[in-house]
Formats: C-alpha cells, sequence, structure tokens
C-alpha cells in the first residue's frame, strides 16, 4: 500500500518526538530519575526508553549517575544557547525602538576581556549605520563609542589597552595623542554624554552614553551625517530618556 502525504500536513518523527518527551521528563527532576520512571511519564515501553535513553547519553544530551539520569552537557549547552538568543532579540528590541524614537542609527557596545565589542546596531536604508571602515577595536580612542568605554576604566586597565591599541589620527579630527585623550577622562561627570565630530569617519558626528551595569563598561550611541549636527545634542538626549526607561532590559543584555 502506497503511503499518501497531504499537502501542508507536516512529516513528524516519531523516535524524535519519544526523545524530546523523555529529555522533558528527565527536565522534570532536578536530582535525575530511573528509567522505570521516566519511561512512565513519557508514556513509552520500557525497552524504546532505554534504547533512546541510551542514545542521549552517547550524545551527551543525558548523564548516568548512581542509576539515575540527569541532563547532560549537550542540554545544557542548548538550554544557555535559547536564553541567549532570547537576550539578544531583547537588546534587538530595544534598538529599534531607540533608532525610532531618536531617528538615527543606534550602537550598543560594551568593554569585555580587554576589547570593544559591539554587540547590536540598529538602522534603516535611509538612515545607515557608520561604515566601520577602521576596526573599531583598534581605533577605540577616535570614535565616541570606544571613548565612551574607555573612560568607564580605571587607569591601569586603560594602560593596557593602549599598550595594545595605540593612539593614533586617523582622519585629520582624531585626538592627536595620549595626553590629549586622557585630558578628557578627567572630566568631573563621568557618566555625561561623549560626543565627537568626524574623528572616525569625515562627514559623521556621533555621541555615546554610558551605561551603568556593574563592572563591565558598556554604552548606547548614535551617528548622524554632519549636515545634521545641529540636533546631535537633543538626539543624545532624547536617547538618554529611552535608554533610562529600559535600563533595566539593557542591563540583562550585557552577559550577551
Amino acid at each position: 500500500m502506497s503511503a499518501v502525504h497531504n499537502a501542508g500536513v507536516p512529516t513528524l518523527i516519531a523516535s524524535v518526538q519519544r526523545a524530546l518527551r523523555l529529555l522533558e521528563a528527565v527536565g522534570s527532576h532536578s536530582g535525575g530519575a530511573p528509567a522505570k520512571q521516566l519511561a512512565r511519564e513519557a508514556g513509552l515501553p520500557l525497552p524504546t526508553a532505554y534504547h533512546l535513553l541510551r542514545t542521549l547519553t552517547h550524545e551527551g544530551y543525558l548523564r548516568r549517575e548512581s542509576g539515575v539520569f540527569v541532563l547532560g552537557d549537550a542540554a545544557v549547552r542548548l538550554a544557555g544557547g535559547g536564553l541567549q538568543q532570547k537576550r539578544r532579540s531583547m537588546i534587538l528590541d530595544s534598538l529599534a525602538h531607540f533608532r525610532d524614537a531618536v531617528g538615527a542609527p543606534v550602537y550598543f557596545a560594551v568593554y569585555r576581556e580587554g576589547e570593544i565589542e559591539v554587540v547590536g546596531v540598529s538602522d534603516t536604508p535611509d538612515s545607515q549605520a557608520c561604515e566601520e571602515w577602521a576596526d573599531f577595536r583598534e581605533t577605540a580612542h577616535a570614535h565616541a563609542v570606544g571613548q565612551c568605554l574607555l573612560g568607564q576604566l580605571d587607569e591601569k586597565t586603560r594602560k593596557d589597552h593602549y599598550d595594545r591599541h595605540p593612539v593614533g589620527p586617523i582622519t585629520p579630527y582624531t585626538v592627536r595623542d595620549l595626553r590629549s585623550l586622557e585630558q578628557r577622562f578627567g572630566a568631573p561627570e563621568r557618566l555625561q554624554a561623549v560626543t565627537e565630530r568626524q574623528e572616525y569617519a569625515l562627514g559623521t558626528v556621533c555621541a555615546a552614553i554610558p551605561i551603568p551595569a556593574g563592572e563591565t563598561p558598556a554604552t548606547v550611541a548614535i551617528s548622524l551625517p554632519l549636515s545634521e549636527e545641529g540636533r546631535l545634542l537633543s538626539a543624545v538626549e532624547q536617547l538618554r530618556r529611552e535608554v533610562g526607561a529600559r535600563l533595566s532590559t539593557l542591563m540583562f543584555s550585557i552577559s550577551i
């Protein structure tokens, strides 16, 4: 007898469904559970359950300890990946909100393990983000994102950064030397906005605000064409208000 396949009806793999039910059963017991109990909870014959449990254990999704099955490293990594994806989705949603509220491309970056890391960027076809023509990590001194992050570091950490990424001009407007750059960080208000004019990209002005999020320096920034420089300060103040309203989401996303 030939099999009949209905259009639009998904093909389901029964063995995969059974394995997933077993994983769910194991996950519901923090201290693990024996095969017989898992088979009963998953609604499976014991021989089938044994076969699937052995396979899942071999693949690292389960681990057998003292006669009970617990989640293995592969399952933990899978769950962690889902959480990371959720965090990334949250930050991208926030950046899109900031972009629409301010009317400018928005960037979110952190300083992690000694380097600048741009976590997310949100722009539109009509208002595009600044092109990374020179490596953001190596030119932190030249753009608002990097200056804002460097300003949140202690002197020892900043010195280590300069040793690896020396200060130098990349446009005619870039800060000329380390002394001039360090003078900017001596301002009394460490949480004030940082602005730069054509220091990283000609024809572009940028502003960044620091995000107070524990030990990880973070920043949200915007960029505008030089022709719109007149609205940069008002735009960054609007950004500050929007960020304040969503600060908890940003802090949760720092660990991406």
